[in-house]
């Protein structure tokens, strides 16, 4: 055990871990040991530090703002165990949020390029990363709804925040290969996508599991109307 280490922070993080964490089937251990080393804390606003470990999502910026959230732990961690991330894979995400996820990705794959449409909250990720020793992100303000101007593909896309629909441009900026994960549907019910690109205009879907979380801003809403 590290000799600094905080015993009453480390005894909350082992049992998010395991009262959490493992029971939402998350087993890989390249991602329980990554939790056990970049630490949730360090990327939680200060005001709300003390509620790092438990299961719940917290607000970013001055919480003003609807849905500008750090996702609850087991969401993360779920995310990443399913995504199966390689040494070798550059990322996207979509919503940097508190930098947290962005993290856990750039440990796991070469490369993370995140998107964040609210400058302050991307400046303090920023601010957070570069703290912890993260190189290997770069945080851009962009409106992640928006197709990337240059038209990079990556070998995984996460979208930390639900949407509607998926937009085609962002099925399309997947390498072959490649896969995405988006949290989709409305209230009070929507589910986990991960969607593998298998060739040109081809894609696989699976549905695992259900949760719920705020929308990202901008991505496109049904219409209320039927005709």
């Amino acid at each position: 055990m590290n000799p600094h280490a905080n015993p009453t922070l480390e005894n909350l993080r082992f049992n998010m871990i395991e009262q959490q964490i493992r029971p939402w089937d998350v087993h890989d251990p390249a991602v329980l040991a990554l939790l056990n080393e970049i630490h949730r804390e360090d990327y939680t606003p200060e005001a709300h530090r003390t509620l790092s470990f438990f299961d719940m999502e917290l607000p970013l910026g001055d919480g003003s703002v609807p849905g500008e959230i750090m996702l609850a732990p087991k969401i993360e961690a779920r995310t990443l165990n399913d995504l199966k991330v390689q040494k070798h894979e550059t990322v996207l995400e979509i919503g940097t949020g508190s930098g947290f996820m962005a993290a856990l990705l750039a440990s796991s794959g070469a490369s993370v390029l995140t998107l964040e449409i609210n400058p302050e909250i991307a400046a303090t990720a920023r601010e957070t990363l570069r703290r912890n020793g993260v190189r290997n992100v770069e945080v851009r303000v962009a409106d992640g709804s928006k197709p990337l101007p240059s038209g990079p593909t990556f070998d995984v896309i996460v979208l930390s925040g639900s949407v509607a629909k998926i937009p085609q441009n962002l099925l399309g900026s997947l390498k072959i290969g490649g896969r995405l994960a988006a949290i989709v549907g409305q209230e009070p019910m929507m589910r986990m996508h991960f969607v593998t690109r298998t060739g040109e205009g081809q894609w696989s879907t699976a549905q695992p599991w259900d949760t719920v979380a705020p929308r990202l801003l901008n991505f496109p809403e049904p219409s209320r109307f039927a005709f």
